[in-house]
């Protein structure tokens, strides 16, 4: 892969996320960043990265990737992952954060009309684990993105982001192959995760995690950065983080949030928030609508 000659000018630090009526419940961003790198984190959504300029490098799946301009990264729901720059310029790109539900219901429609892939029992798709070039998905994504940033006839816009979406599901999505019956660890990290979030306001001592699964502390806390890709209290924020952001999408004061998050306090709150999505909850919150 040959990463394309870099601006004359580094990027800034400069994202900027926002929402459209188009996406109930959905997130965009338009950001370039420079030396910004995002902590291991997830995201509740589909995140389909179109890189504009530049070249990102992240961590998913167990594997090292690298976007180039013109390429889609594509992240699955939940999945763990990192990202930062891979030229001394950094990069400039557009993110669709698309919920489950709207990218099932473009998949629905496909297959109706196509009688392409059916997904089993509610499945989501899955597009696999490395970078997408595709020159004329990646161009018909940033177009919908473009749309629907500026305002423009929704007709137009929704219609240009169903047949993106479209394009991406027909020529990359496919049915993850059936799950292998748990297995003791699994059930364990499972356990843990259940109680982790039970209530996120709660103070939870890792020897009382560790207790729930009849494990020593190190012994639990090791299975689950192993399974999951985080500690167990790096996991139980970023839950925190995803669950605070329907609240802060309807409005909500991001120090109303904290709390209720069992964040200890809005720079606690802010301080995560940041590392895992390159702004503060305040400027995130504020994002345009159109």
């Amino acid at each position: 892969m040959t990463v394309p000659p870099s601006p004359i000018q580094p990027f800034r630090n400069a994202p900027q996320y926002w929402r459209s009526s188009l996406v109930p419940g959905g997130d965009m961003l338009t950001a370039e960043y420079n030396d910004h790198a995002f902590a291991p984190h997830w995201h509740d959504a589909y995140t389909f990265a179109c890189i504009v300029e530049g070249a990102e490098r992240y961590a998913y799946r167990g594997g090292e990737h690298v976007a180039d301009a013109g390429s889609v990264a594509v992240i699955h729901p939940g999945e763990v992952h990192t990202g930062a720059r891979e030229t001394d310029f950094g990069w400039r790109y557009r993110v669709f954060y698309l919920p489950v539900g709207f990218v099932q219901g473009v998949q629905h429609q496909v297959t109706h009309a196509s009688g392409g892939l059916t997904m089993p029992g509610g499945a989501q798709p899955w597009f696999g684990e490395h970078v997408i070039r595709d020159t004329e998905a990646a161009q018909r994504l940033t177009a919908a993105h473009r749309l629907l940033q500026t305002g423009a006839d929704p007709l137009l816009a929704e219609s240009v982001l169903i047949e993106a979406v479209s394009i991406m599901l027909v020529r990359y999505a496919q049915a993850r192959a059936p799950a292998m019956p748990p297995l003791r660890d699994t059930v364990r990290v499972e356990t843990m995760k259940a109680r982790l979030s039970d209530d996120l306001t709660e103070s939870l001592s890792l020897t009382a995690l560790a207790e729930a699964v009849d494990l020593s502390p190190f012994h639990a806390a090791r299975l689950f950065s192993r399974e999951t890709g985080l500690a167990p209290h790096a996991w139980r924020n970023q839950l925190r983080l995803v669950r605070a952001l329907p609240a802060l999408r309807a409005g909500a004061s991001a120090t109303d949030v904290a709390v209720a998050q069992g964040f200890n306090d809005l720079s606690h709150f802010t301080r995560y928030f940041r590392r895992a999505f390159g702004v503060s909850p305040g400027k995130w919150r504020a994002g345009p609508r159109s």
